[in-house]
């Protein structure tokens, strides 16, 4: 299959944000109002993630995006593959390891010194395609607490 990756812009927003929905619907968890303002904000120049398209002439097969952060612990640069992404239709024929191999590819071109993914442990397919990229499990548990501009958060 002959593909191309392009960056995502403003004009790609709209399939980039339909790409997402089907993901995050697929993968059980919608996305909210601010998840989508989140995947426009990407397309139009969010300084902290890049987003790729994978193409098979116009036709918009896949994404990934690459999230931008800094690690004490990893010396520096350090980036999260928030979304990989391929179209039902395209699955199969290798499209997801030729971008993450982009991916990675993109990633070392930005200066990141290592690369993060979270990944259902119940897809092992994904679990197989990122270890076989050489992702390797931390042996941690992934945390998180959503913060909103409005509300306060304190620590007893």
């Amino acid at each position: 299959m002959d593909v191309m990756f392009e960056i995502a812009r403003e004009a790609d927003a709209d399939a980039l944000l339909a790409m997402a929905r089907a993901f995050h619907s697929e993968d059980g968890h919608p996305l909210d109002p601010m998840g989508e303002a989140a995947v426009v904000r990407i397309a139009t120049g969010e300084p902290l993630a890049r987003a790729w398209i994978v193409r098979n002439r116009r036709t918009a097969l896949g994404y990934v995006v690459i999230t931008l952060g800094y690690s004490i612990e990893y010396g520096g640069p350090d980036g999260f593959i928030d979304d990989l992404y391929v179209i039902p239709e395209a699955r199969g024929r290798g499209l997801g390891k030729k971008l993450l191999e982009f991916a990675l590819i993109e990633a070392a071109g930005l200066g990141i010194t290592t690369l993060h993914l979270e990944v259902g442990t119940e897809n092992e397919h994904a679990c197989r395609l990122y270890r076989s990229a050489g992702f390797t499990s931390t042996g941690r548990r992934l945390m998180r607490l959503r913060l909103r501009p409005s509300s306060e958060h304190s620590i007893a």
